[in-house]
């Protein structure tokens, strides 16, 4: 990798990736023909009759290879997030209910879209859904873990490496059946996917990214430019694809890892360059 990759000026990089993205970034989204609209879903969600649903039984699972495997992550924090798939989902308000046979109850999303899961021996035994009050393909999932007193712009390698094993241990992705190409690969639902040395595991920034860097001691490595915006950048299909990918309003946020490259630590910090310089 070389840090040339990111020779273009921000604004260059801005207008560049707007004009692969044009069919999500905001500033070209006024230009097409927006998507037909989404309803907001105000109904409790076991009244949903089309609803995007996990398997609580399987982020159990996920939280269980969280506590097992918390030496790549000891000080990690471990919650759910919520994240849109579409850009008229409304994220505000969500109400949420993990549903049985048997058994219901509600679970509280914070105002950032994250929530934790209490541990319910019925629930798991039934085999119950996580149920927000949202439609099918209006959202996706992610494990979020993170160090607390870290540098506001950055993220712990060991983090990530154990966020991507709990997520394919949760079953959190939500690509669509028909995704083709390189981003099949990304949702074989094994931790033992993340442990290749460059897995397509998608990863969102908290904003609109500019650049991304590894950094360990002395040693600083910029990612390229692939690894960013879901390789938008070679992607001539990028508007047929997209539709098929959670990344879909998310492909300026969008990086992947080297998780399983080892002479990186899991202390190495992931250093966040934001589009809007801050």
């Amino acid at each position: 990798m070389h840090n040339k990759s990111f020779a273009l000026p921000r604004a260059a990089t801005a207008i560049v990736l707007c004009a692969w993205l044009s069919a999500t970034c905001v500033s070209a989204a006024a230009q097409d023909k927006p998507a037909p609209a989404l309803s907001p879903v105000t109904i409790a969600a076991k009244a949903n009759r089309d609803p995007v649903e996990k398997s609580y039984r399987k982020m159990v699972r996920g939280m269980d290879l969280f506590a097992a495997e918390r030496s790549m992550s000891p000080n990690g924090v471990l919650r759910f997030r919520l994240l849109p798939r579409r850009p008229d989902t409304d994220m505000k308000n969500i109400e949420m209910e993990v549903i049985g046979s048997t058994v219901a109850f509600p679970v509280a999303v914070s105002p950032d879209s994250t929530f934790t899961l209490e541990r319910n021996t019925k629930a798991f035994d039934e085999n119950a859904q996580v149920i927000p009050n949202r439609k099918a393909q209006s959202m996706t999932w992610r494990s979020d873990i993170r160090t607390p007193g870290l540098p506001p712009n950055a993220r712990r390698l060991g983090d990530l490496r154990l966020e991507c094993r709990v997520g394919m241990e949760a079953g959190l992705i939500s690509n669509s059946s028909n995704i083709i190409g390189r981003m099949t690969q990304a949702v074989l639902d094994t931790p033992a996917y993340c442990d290749r040395k460059a897995p397509l595991y998608l990863f969102f920034a908290d904003r609109p990214l500019f650049s991304v860097a590894l950094v360990s001691g002395n040693r600083r490595e910029v990612l390229s430019i692939d690894k960013l915006y879901a390789s938008a950048s070679d992607d001539p299909g990028l508007k047929t694809d997209l539709p098929y990918c959670d990344c879909e309003v998310l492909v300026d946020r969008t990086y992947v890892l080297p998780l399983g490259d080892r002479s990186w630590p899991d202390d190495t910090l992931v250093e966040f360059d934001y589009m809007d310089g801050n």
